[in-house]
């Protein structure tokens, strides 16, 4: 279905007047809507789920259901805004909660909110502090919310462990043949095959908690106010599963701290900004208001180094079998994907206590 038609099914306000494409995801293919009414204009964003990603999307869209409806009632019992602080699933006209459509494909909309921006790198560090205060803030908001309750979207997520396993097969594989041109990549990734399964680990030894966690904590994947550079709203639910805390708050640290794009290729304007993660630890840990534990925040630095070298690792191993999960602008898109993660996790290697220390005084 073309996404004009895909829109013309929900409940919009005034008339659907135009359809584009909106933003730089990676999974899903997103869409600006704009349509007329008597009062003006006004915007919303539709979207069409990958089915090769999620191959369960009816689950998918219960965990978003579950979870959106779980934190409006939160934001306004705290007296806050749902319509901006919170996505809200806009209804199809047949009065379901998303659309599926004849051929299978999954549709959903949401507000658009106005007058925000989803940022790839922090302008300042008060800006990644505040981002940081969010993901936080949204783990603390559905800490009353059962975990076991919601479908595991994608098994094993972040079982660094297991992305470790499927790495190693598709080396095996090989299936474009393209080992030869990774090879330094290949070298770091197994050098460090020991510790893969620290954070699963502790999650199996009860060692630390089991929460709702995002998943994937990106500074885009949170809304920032364009005036006064606050942010406003925790967006891209599609991951939201079982978890622990150091997931999220390693991913964010991924993400936002380092100097340059995720897909930069020139390795010398890669570095990771101590600054930047220093102030997402506080304002992570101010979210979170006090409910992080001991072991939790012992493991803050290390879930940060792991995470980033899952990535890496996960953009390697989509490289190596031919480009099958994370779109792609070009044939050497995920490799060099892959070297700002790895060259991300040496200088974390090297900076460790200064980061302990980081955490400790946030």
């Amino acid at each position: 279905m073309k996404a004009f038609d895909a829109a013309e099914k929900f409940c919009f306000e005034g008339r659907v007047r135009d359809v584009s494409p909106y933003g730089n995801g990676h999974i899903n293919d997103t869409y600006a809507v704009v349509c007329d009414r008597a009062e003006g204009r006004v915007r919303y964003i539709l979207q069409r789920l990958n089915s090769n990603v999620f191959p369960n999307r009816a689950g998918l869209m219960r965990n978003m259901i579950a979870v959106t409806d779980f934190l409006r009632a939160e934001v306004a019992k705290e007296g806050g805004d749902p319509e901006r602080e919170c996505l809200a699933l806009i209804p199809t006209k047949a009065g379901e909660r998303y659309l599926t459509t004849e051929d299978g494909e999954v549709w959903r909309a949401t507000q658009f909110i106005e007058n925000t921006d989803a940022y790839l790198v922090a302008d300042d560090p008060e800006m990644f502090r505040d981002a940081g205060r969010a993901f936080g803030k949204f783990i603390a908001r559905l800490s009353g919310f059962d975990a076991s309750s919601l479908f595991e979207v994608i098994p094993d997520f972040h079982n660094t462990a297991k992305r470790y396993a499927a790495f190693e097969r598709a080396l095996a594989e090989d299936v474009c043949a393209r080992a030869a041109s990774a090879a330094a990549e290949i070298d770091f990734v197994s050098a460090r095959k020991e510790g893969c399964s620290l954070l699963v680990d502790a999650l199996a030894k009860g060692e630390i908690p089991v929460r709702v966690t995002h998943n994937d904590t990106k500074l885009n994947n949170v809304l920032i106010d364009v005036d006064t550079k606050r942010a406003v709203c925790v967006i891209d639910l599609d991951t939201v599963m079982p978890g622990t805390v150091l997931y999220d708050f390693g991913d964010g640290v991924r993400a936002g701290c380092s100097t340059a794009k995720e897909d930069e290729p020139d390795l010398a304007k890669v570095d990771f900004d101590l600054s930047l993660f220093e102030a997402f630890a506080g304002g992570f840990l101010k979210g979170m208001e006090g409910s992080v534990t001991a072991r939790e925040r012992a493991l803050m630095p290390a879930a940060a180094r792991m995470m980033t070298f899952e990535c890496g690792m996960r953009f390697l191993t989509d490289y190596l079998s031919g480009d099958t999960y994370f779109k792609t602008a070009y044939p050497e898109h995920n490799l060099v994907r892959a070297r700002t993660q790895f060259k991300l996790v040496a200088r974390m290697e090297e900076l460790e206590g200064e980061m302990a220390t980081a955490v400790a005084k946030a």
